[in-house]
């Protein structure tokens, strides 16, 4: 194999090693992948870095981006045995990307403020991307985000050409109905209804998350944390003191939920 072994590594070292997995010489599992089959690996890998983001461990972020960034070298490197694109092609538009939509930076259009910046960003997306509506700039929002993210980045959208709510009160006041209509079609058993009305529930949740400037994926997921880490206490105690967790009283729980607390 013509490969050198090095102290220190860079972005072309990583290309070629990934070309040397991929070839009839390298690796039989990085040989048979193809873009679906490692589509899980590339979320798992981003939500990592996020972790490292969130944590705020410098070291684990830049063993993850690493990670991010082999993901997407394999997903290029796909594409150039097709004869489709490469990875100095993915490059190359989006540093084209970067200048078109910098031109307060890279030409001679004024913005002095990160809001003008975004005005403009989203202008010359329109522009770029050939949108004639606001629908279709809707319809351009990753359906593949997860839910939370998803319908707060429709609502932010919409929020942008004035479709919204005028206050947080209003927000509060649709998530009452929303779930007045979801425990109505609850007490009647209707169960058509009942994904569609928890559905408009939640999406109502997003929209006061948005006003109070909270996001809604991060609350929901440290709010799970919370429960996890709540009841992994309850868990203990009910070993320190003999309880049969399984077997035992929802009131019981409670109490020892209510101390953990």
């Amino acid at each position: 194999m013509d490969f050198t072994i090095k102290s220190k590594y860079d972005f072309s070292d990583l290309v070629e090693i990934m070309k040397i997995l991929r070839s009839p010489q390298g690796c039989p599992w990085d040989r048979v992948q193809t873009h679906k089959s490692i589509r899980q690996n590339f979320i798992e890998e981003t939500y990592e870095a996020v972790e490292a983001i969130d944590t705020e461990d410098t070291a684990l972020l830049r063993e993850e981006l690493g990670d991010v960034m082999m993901q997407v070298v394999f997903h290029a490197l796909m594409e150039e045995e097709v004869g489709s694109f490469n990875i100095d092609d993915v490059c190359d538009e989006v540093c084209k990307k970067l200048i078109v939509r910098h031109p307060h930076v890279f030409s001679d259009t004024i913005a002095d403020t990160p809001d003008e910046v975004l005005k403009n960003w989203d202008q010359i997306k329109m522009q770029t991307k050939s949108q004639k509506s606001q629908s279709e700039v809707l319809g351009s929002v990753s359906k593949s985000l997860p839910a939370l993210m998803y319908s707060q980045k429709i609502q932010h959208k919409a929020a942008k050409v004035g479709f919204d709510f005028e206050k947080t009160e209003d927000t509060l006041s649709k998530v009452s109905e929303e779930l007045a209509e979801l425990k109505e079609a609850i007490d009647n058993n209707d169960t058509d209804n009942m994904s569609e009305e928890l559905g408009d529930l939640l999406f109502s949740v997003v929209n006061v998350a948005r006003f109070i400037k909270v996001d809604s994926e991060k609350a929901l997921y440290d709010a799970t944390q919370k429960f996890t880490n709540r009841f992994a206490k309850v868990e203990e105690l009910c070993k320190e003191r003999n309880i049969d967790m399984a077997n035992s009283s929802l009131s019981v729980l409670d109490s020892l939920w209510d101390e953990v607390k």
